[in-house]
């Protein structure tokens, strides 16, 4: 499966397909402009033991307005793009002043927000040749590092509910071909998954589109009542991955899988993906006590 990981991102991210879809509205104006009148949440850095890559790893956590050590949250782990690292939403997706703004809605379930690094190898930095062959290796090997050295780190040393009910999972182009693999793979872990400009495989790679529709074949029932929110959001038919979305959701539908469908304007942009997190983040947890 992992083989057909690393061969999903390296052709996943082609092509351009037209067709006539409604887009859904916009967030408002200033919905990811900081505001000094409100209360906001905190940002920071965080290391953790990797035993699968056999380092110290790092990430960043976001804990919301009045965190309280003695309160228990649901968990948001928000993936990057392949060329990114730990700091890429944060610098480009602003996630913080988006959830600050939720909250002083009163919009948003307080949650953590954890932005891991999706490299997962001892030089995990976005340098050089971002799809040379050990790097693109490295996303592959994220999932064993998010399933079992960084989830149980944050549940051990923050405040978080640790039942499927109070995890989601989402992520941006490559970050969302593993939020596609990672959570349908292992729905006893997440209640919710967001895919932002991502699809899962051309048609041509029908080898490995098998593979991964098999296991979904095999596993709809559980899949769909294990989760709740399986939301996917494409930025128009400019987005590159906007052909993969297409064939993938076609897949879905013969399968019985259940999921929501959203388009908003803009290609493969941070404008699109700011926007998508400001509607997926409103979905998750209603139900967390």
């Amino acid at each position: 499966m992992k083989n057909s990981i690393v061969f999903a991102i390296a052709f996943s991210l082609t092509g351009i397909f037209a067709s006539a879809q409604n887009f859904e509205k916009q967030a408002p104006v200033g919905f990811d402009q900081i505001k000094q009148n409100i209360p906001h949440g905190k940002i920071d850095s965080i290391q953790y033991p990797s035993k699968t890559v056999g380092t110290v790893r790092k990430a960043l956590i976001y804990t919301p307005p009045g965190f309280n050590k003695n309160k228990k949250y649901p968990v948001l782990y928000l993936l990057h793009g392949i060329g990114g690292d730990e700091k890429e939403w944060y610098k480009n997706g602003t996630p913080q002043i988006i959830i600050d703004n939720l909250y002083s809605e009163g919009k948003l379930t307080p949650m953590i927000v954890v932005l891991p690094n999706g490299r997962a190898m001892k030089d995990d930095r976005a340098t050089g040749n971002i799809m040379a062959k050990d790097k693109v290796e490295a996303f592959a090997t994220f999932e064993k590092d998010l399933l079992n050295d960084l989830i149980p780190f944050v549940e051990k040393k923050f405040p978080v509910k640790k039942d499927r009910e109070n995890r989601a999972l989402a992520g941006l182009s490559m970050g969302g071909i593993y939020t596609l693999h990672t959570g349908v793979q292992n729905s006893d872990m997440f209640s919710s998954l967001g895919v932002f400009s991502s699809g899962w495989i051309l048609p041509s790679l029908q080898e490995v589109a098998d593979s991964e529709y098999k296991f979904m074949n095999d596993n709809k029932e559980k899949i769909n009542s294990n989760i709740k929110n399986f939301w996917i959001s494409m930025g128009g038919k400019e987005d590159i991955a906007y052909k993969n979305c297409q064939v993938m959701m076609k897949k879905l539908d013969e399968l019985g899988i259940k999921y929501s469908y959203s388009e908003y304007p803009g290609g493969h942009t941070w404008s699109v993906w700011r926007n998508n997190l400001y509607n997926f983040a409103q979905l998750l947890f209603k139900d967390s006590k």
